[in-house]
């Protein structure tokens, strides 16, 4: 059945429209218009605003399991029901360096859990294990390794209908090592790497264009070494996802980055857990508690985020001087272009998902709207 979502502001993507009509039916947008039609069931938004819901492609826990702790899909599902209560509708659960057998189960349960769900879990994040270990942070010296041809091979043909993004250290890669990566589709993003500037420009001219979180596990802007950091901002092609916490990267040094690099910033979460409702996490080699808001191993380095994608975009219309609107971008349709599914979803147009977040005037209150 029709249903018209009415009486509210709404944030397409491409423009704002106070009191647009968005139709839907069967959980899809079948038109935005102006009007509303006789003989169809209304949604009142009264007087609130409606955007896409937000994406994050880069959450390593839900409220209760950390996903690569336990890659199954009773992970999958805490991470799903955890972010829609933060507004988000789509997720990447985020596998960090582990065994290769570790990957293959995180992969199976990815492939099993969409063939029962047809939710907002739009495949892997693969995050290692071929990092630097220079620059590896949290992730196990036990599991940061080299390529080889052999497992990088098996990788790619047991997972790449699952692994939307995979993070890598460009510069541990042989030339066909990264041909067979570019060639298999999986959108692949730089990180944990002591790149140069000059090697940077060579990998994006070579087809990567994303970073994985500007500024941290990458080698800094520096006046006679640019580094990644600087790479990134000097490549109109390259999308920089920044941890918005006020910890993992300054406001003002995200304020700067902004204004480089514009419509290619956009935000992620890299999430430990969502809500911070573990405040203590021991998992092999890596530990992690709460301490004012943030997650901290036992050295008093940061270890993962707890921050949400509401919690994100709310810091940016804030901390980065711009709209509610442009702060949406950065939260939807900028993320879903930075892995290549622009025409498919993070805006509010006919084909797309009829997956919402509605919010009030200061984005202190957020609900997901799923149809």
């Amino acid at each position: 059945m029709k249903q018209a979502i009415v009486n509210g502001i709404i944030h397409t993507g491409d423009e704002i429209l106070n009191n647009g009509v968005v139709i839907i039916e069967k959980g899809i947008i079948l038109s935005v218009q102006n009007e509303i039609p006789t003989d169809i069931e209304v949604i009142d938004l009264k007087g609130s605003h409606l955007s896409a819901g937000f994406i994050d492609i880069q959450i390593n826990g839900g409220e209760k399991h950390y996903f690569s702790q336990y890659p199954t899909e009773e992970t999958i599902q805490d991470i799903y029901e955890s972010s829609l209560k933060y507004g988000t509708t789509h997720t990447l659960p985020c596998l960090i360096s582990s065994s290769k057998e570790t990957i293959f189960q995180g992969i199976q349960a990815i492939r099993d859990y969409r063939s029962k769900h047809k939710n907002g879990v739009l495949g892997m994040h693969l995050e290692g294990p071929f990092l630097n270990p220079l620059k590896r942070g949290a992730h196990s010296l036990n599991q940061v390794r080299k390529p080889t041809n052999s497992e990088l091979e098996e990788i790619i043909r047991y997972g790449k209908d699952v692994i939307k993004v995979i993070t890598i250290a460009p510069e541990c890669f042989t030339e066909e090592q990264l041909d067979m990566l570019l060639e298999s589709g999986i959108v692949i993003s730089a990180g944990h790497s002591t790149m140069t500037y000059k090697e940077a420009q060579y990998y994006f001219s070579k087809g990567i264009h994303l970073v994985t979180h500007l500024f941290n596990a990458m080698t800094q802007f520096g006046h006679r070494e640019p580094g990644l950091v600087g790479a990134t901002f000097d490549n109109e092609a390259v999308y920089a996802p920044v941890i918005l916490d006020g910890a993992h990267c300054d406001y003002a040094a995200a304020r700067i980055a902004y204004q480089l690099k514009k419509e290619k910033f956009f935000l992620i979460t890299d999430a430990a857990f969502l809500g911070r409702k573990v405040s203590n996490f021991k998992w092999e080699n890596f530990d992690a508690h709460l301490e004012n808001g943030f997650y901290r191993n036992d050295e008093g380095n940061l270890a993962g985020a707890s921050i949400s994608m509401d919690e994100a975009v709310r810091n940016a219309n804030q901390h980065l001087n711009v709209t509610i609107d442009e702060a949406i971008k950065m939260g939807t349709c900028r993320v879903a272009a930075a892995i290549k599914m622009e025409d498919k979803l993070g805006k509010i147009k006919p084909g797309y998902p009829a997956s919402f977040v509605r919010f009030n005037n200061d984005l202190s209150k957020v609900e997901s709207l799923i149809f």
